[in-house]
C-alpha cells in the first residue's frame, strides 16, 4: 500500500512512523509512506497557503490553486483514493478501516485553518472523514490514527495474524476483559472459566464478557450485532 499525506506539519509523523509496528511496516516494505509539503506550493515570496474565507467569518481557509498543485504532484492511477480529514466527514470506524485494507494508494489531506476551499474536495472527489464528534487544531492526529487503525490489518505488520479479529469493534462489540500471570493478584482471582482449558466454555464466557461491557459502556453498539451473534451465545 502506497500512503501520501499533504501536510503543514510533515514533522509530525516523524516519531510515530519510526517506532513499533508503523516502522515495522516501512521496513518490510508494506507500506510506502510519503509526506508532502503543502508550504511548498505556497503562493509568493511568503509561501502563502490559505486566505480569508468569502462571505466573512473568522479565520483562514486553505486556497484551491495551492492545495491542488500539491496534490496534482503526486502520481496516481484513477484507482487511488483521497482522503480529507474532516469533523464534517463520516465517522470512522474498524470497518471503514478494514475496506481501506484494499485500497493500493491512499492520499491523505491533513487541514488547518477554517478548512479547505470547497473546489478542491469537488475536483479530487475527496471522501471527508472524521475521526469523532470534535474539533482538532489540524488533521494530522486524525491522519495519525486512519493510518495506523488500518495499517495494523495488513497482513505482516502483526506479529500475531489473529490479533485484530476478536479487538473492539471487529464484532460490533468492546473487546472482553483480559488477564495475565499471577492468578491472584490483591485479593482479586482470574476467572475460574479461563483457567480450565475449555476453549468453547472460554470462547462463551469472552462473549457474554463482551456483550455486557458494551451494554454498560457503549449500548449504542448493540444495534449493529449481526443477529448471528445471538445464537452464538445459546
Amino acid at each position: 500500500m502506497k500512503i501520501d499525506v499533504l501536510s503543514l506539519f510533515p514533522e509530525f509523523f516523524e516519531s510515530p512512523f519510526s517506532i513499533s509496528m508503523m516502522s515495522r511496516a516501512i521496513e518490510k516494505k508494506i507500506i510506502e509512506l510519503n509526506i508532502h509539503q503543502i508550504r511548498d506550493f505556497g503562493l509568493g515570496n511568503r509561501k502563502q497557503v490559505d486566505d480569508s474565507p468569502y462571505g466573512g467569518g473568522a479565520g483562514l481557509v486553505m486556497k484551491p490553486e495551492v492545495i491542488t498543485a500539491a496534490w496534482e504532484s503526486i502520481p496516481k492511477d484513477e484507482k487511488a483514493i483521497t482522503i480529507y480529514m474532516s469533523p464534517r466527514g463520516k465517522v470512522f470506524d474498524q470497518k471503514q478501516a478494514i475496506k481501506f485494507t484494499s485500497c493500493d494508494h491512499i492520499i491523505i489531506v491533513c487541514g488547518h485553518y477554517e478548512g479547505i476551499d470547497q473546489r478542491f474536495l469537488d475536483l479530487s472527489k475527496a471522501i471527508e472523514v472524521s475521526v469523532g464528534d470534535y474539533v482538532l487544531t489540524g488533521g494530522e492526529t486524525a491522519a495519525l490514527s486512519l493510518i495506523d487503525a488500518t495499517v495494523r490489518l495488513l497482513p505482516g505488520v502483526l506479529g500475531n495474524e489473529l490479533s485484530h479479529q476478536n479487538e473492539s469493534f471487529s464484532n460490533s462489540l468492546l473487546e472482553h476483559d483480559q488477564f495475565t500471570m499471577p492468578r491472584v493478584f490483591r485479593e482479586m482471582k482470574v476467572p475460574k472459566v479461563l483457567l480450565n482449558g475449555d476453549h468453547a466454555k472460554i470462547e462463551k464466557w469472552r462473549l457474554k464478557n463482551s456483550l455486557e461491557r458494551t451494554s454498560s459502556v457503549r449500548p449504542d453498539l448493540l444495534s449493529k450485532i449481526d443477529p448471528s451473534f445471538w445464537k452464538e451465545l445459546e
